[in-house]
């Protein structure tokens, strides 16, 4: 059976102080592309490096972003990362044994994340398994969603690999706190304006997410990092109600 070749489509900007681990972990691959949109910090010298070919694209949304990154590589399968990602050896393994075996029928494959946050393994209030389709054979996948979120939807059968991807998630409660206000931003500008209720509503919807993930899916059992987790998704929720209506105040 002919060895299947693996390329790694990675988006990156400004990532220097944790790419690096990434890069480390993708000794298995045969190819490693990184789409940089304008890093100022040293990344693309890092990827360069460690052996990566470097292509600069101007931002132009995650779901584009990803995309051109998937069609800049040159093997069978690929595997599309996130800087703030790595690839542990038993899943090196796993997806080395699955595309040499895959039928043709087979357009990709799907894993879980396990996230990393305040010094835990977040496995509980939404965050775990996460499974997310990563690993897509040519020809076969495509990014699709609303930015910020994105998804890659594969066309043939989706098989489901067992051991997780590591996810880096934030570098501290600050940068979730930025995300959150970024994402949140990008939500309010692709919608219509809503009315004063809009906020309202926005409020209940908070109050159920933090139930969600607090109690129904048992945040709680990650100690205090699964409650500040709870917290900043309700107030993500809510951020993206309260912008919606706030265009409206500007409009007027």
């Amino acid at each position: 059976m002919k060895k299947q070749k693996i390329s790694i489509a990675i988006i990156a900007q400004d990532e220097a102080d944790r790419i690096g681990g990434l890069l480390k972990s993708l000794n298995f691959a045969d190819e490693i592309v990184v789409v940089d949109s304008g890093s100022r910090d040293g990344t693309q010298a890092i990827c360069q490096n460690a052996g990566a070919k470097v292509i600069f694209n101007k931002w132009p949304g995650y779901v584009a972003q990803k995309q051109f990154a998937l069609e800049a590589t040159a093997h069978e399968w690929i595997l599309c990362l996130d800087a703030d990602e790595e690839v542990p050896e038993a899943l090196a393994a796993e997806i080395l044994r699955v595309v040499d075996a895959a039928g043709p029928d087979v357009g990709g494959f799907s894993m879980p994340r396990l996230s990393r946050y305040l010094g835990r393994w977040i496995r509980h209030g939404g965050w775990y398994p996460d499974r997310k389709v990563r690993l897509v054979r040519r020809g076969r996948g495509t990014w699709q969603g609303v930015n910020p979120h994105d998804k890659l939807v594969v066309a043939g059968r989706v098989g489901n690999l067992t051991h997780p991807f590591l996810h880096y998630v934030y570098r501290s409660i600050s940068d979730q706190v930025v995300t959150m206000n970024s994402f949140s931003e990008v939500y309010a500008r692709q919608g219509h304006s809503r009315s004063g209720w809009f906020v309202v509503a926005g409020l209940f919807h908070a109050l159920g997410k933090f139930v969600e993930c607090y109690l129904w899916k048992l945040g709680f059992l990650d100690g205090v990092p699964g409650f500040v987790i709870a917290v900043n998704s309700a107030g993500y929720v809510f951020l993206k109600h309260a912008k919606r209506w706030e265009r409206r105040l500007s409009e007027k």
